[in-house]
């Protein structure tokens, strides 16, 4: 069995934390459903300010709240304002169920406002069976921030060109997001 990522929420930031509280993390449903995370899963979450990793359950708060409460003994490991990187994993019995997991990755302002919706998609290249790369689920597109130089530029630039994108704004796009 192989451990994978299936959904996170990447840099959402500290609202409270309640030390007397049954111990969890709260989170805004909302968010979690954009996400894939549920009620009662086991979440991995990573402190970006003070490098604390610990392992809690998701419960519900408010929907539409964008809160993120550490309750418990989770409390003394943050504090409010801290961002923090909190991930879902599945148990997969084979490398190529790579091939179809596309967990959803959320970002976000420092409000908690979602900034992007991504997807990590592992995908066979002519380099490799198993590359992987970062799409922008919004828009459809690949980003650039974590998979150059094992981007496709041609096969972007072909998927762009069917999709109807005029040369100008390929080329701009392309610029803009890869190192050419």
């Amino acid at each position: 069995m192989m451990k994978v990522i299936r959904a996170k929420l990447h840099g959402i930031r500290v609202t409270n934390a309640d030390l007397n509280y049954h111990g969890s993390i709260t989170l805004d449903p909302e968010q979690c459903e954009q996400a894939g995370l549920y009620p009662m899963e086991f979440v991995e979450i990573w402190n970006k300010n003070s490098a604390a990793r610990i392992s809690t359950y998701v419960i519900f708060g408010e929907p539409g709240s964008r809160c993120c409460v550490l309750n418990g003994a989770a409390a003394r490991t943050c504090q409010k304002g801290d961002e923090l990187i909190i991930a879902g994993a599945e148990l997969i019995d084979s490398p190529e169920r790579l091939y179809e997991i596309k967990p959803r990755i959320l970002t976000f302002l420092p409000d908690n406002q979602i900034d992007q919706v991504l997807a990590y998609d592992v995908f066979q290249s002519e380099r490799r069976p198993y590359d992987f790369r970062i799409v922008d689920v919004g828009r459809q597109t690949v980003e650039s921030c974590h998979t150059w130089p094992n981007v496709d530029i041609a096969g972007v630039r072909t998927a762009l060109k069917a999709k109807g994108w005029p040369e100008s704004e390929i080329d701009a796009f392309l610029s803009q997001h890869f190192t050419l």
